[in-house]
């Protein structure tokens, strides 16, 4: 219960001493508490009222275009871009073991164009059928086909991840190939890697990663399984772009190589 006094409450003329004593100059002029009450709340409001610009119906539809623009230009050259084909003319072509037998057939016939003096496959355990299988890794599995395509076998090396990496699978199968051509007295040779479709620029950027001292260049082989031009229009090529795009983010400003 408030104890009042003359007509005002004894709470509020202590309230009004304590605020006079404290704080003379800022309270003179100010004759009754709740004057002086209200004050101090608006110099210690927790929400403001501040104006602030929106967008009109120009200034949306100007964005709307804007955006979509940018849209289309990501649609139309994001699969070049995460596809190149930049061969240095090495002295070794180093091949994904996990490409399919369309690939490799192509894979031959740039050998043979090139003037390469070596065809290293690449890649690491096969996950499906590895105990009913005669080749144990993607890169003898390729090495196997590219054979009996006719390559010549003194001109094939199998650089092998004997294990299934969880994480950075690709990072792992083209340092093996670095092992083995190192093993091989190959450190000094240049070379270009092939990849399929989309995988390739990522591909690429983790070679040069790994072989920083020599010349690395990139092959990457049209996938049969969507129209690269129109990759949109696919759920295969859809997929494809959106996940090799996102990995390929991670190995560009992500990844660092592990600590050996």
């Amino acid at each position: 219960m408030l104890l009042r006094l003359g007509g005002e409450s004894l709470i509020g003329k202590v309230f009004a001493h304590i605020l006079n004593c404290c704080y003379p100059s800022t309270f003179s002029g100010l004759e009754t508490p709740q004057k002086r009450l209200f004050y101090l709340m608006g110099k210690f409001r927790l929400t403001t009222i501040r104006e602030h610009r929106v967008l009109t119906p120009v200034g949306w539809a100007a964005l709307s275009i804007a955006f979509g623009f940018v849209l289309v230009l990501i649609i139309l050259f994001v699969h070049p871009f995460l596809a190149p084909t930049k061969p240095v003319g090495g002295d070794i072509l180093v091949v994904e073991g996990w490409l399919p037998d369309y690939a490799l057939e192509k894979v031959k016939e740039r050998f043979q164009q090139g003037s390469y003096q070596l065809l290293v496959t690449t890649g690491e355990k096969i996950g499906v059928g590895y105990h009913l299988s005669e080749y144990k890794t993607w890169a003898e599995l390729a090495a196997s086909t590219l054979k009996n395509l006719d390559f010549p076998e003194d001109k094939i090396m199998t650089a092998s991840a004997h294990k299934n990496f969880k994480k950075n699978r690709t990072y792992h199968s083209i340092l093996a190939v670095q092992r083995r051509l190192n093993k091989e007295g190959f450190n000094e040779a240049s070379i270009d890697i092939v990849s399929l479709g989309a995988h390739a620029r990522r591909s690429w950027v983790l070679s040069e990663k790994i072989f920083s001292s020599v010349n690395v260049g990139v092959i990457a082989i049209s996938p049969n399984e969507y129209d690269v031009s129109r990759w949109w229009l696919s759920s295969g090529g859809v997929r494809n772009v959106i996940s090799e795009s996102i990995a390929y983010l991670y190995a560009r400003f992500i990844f660092s190589p592990p600590i050996k």
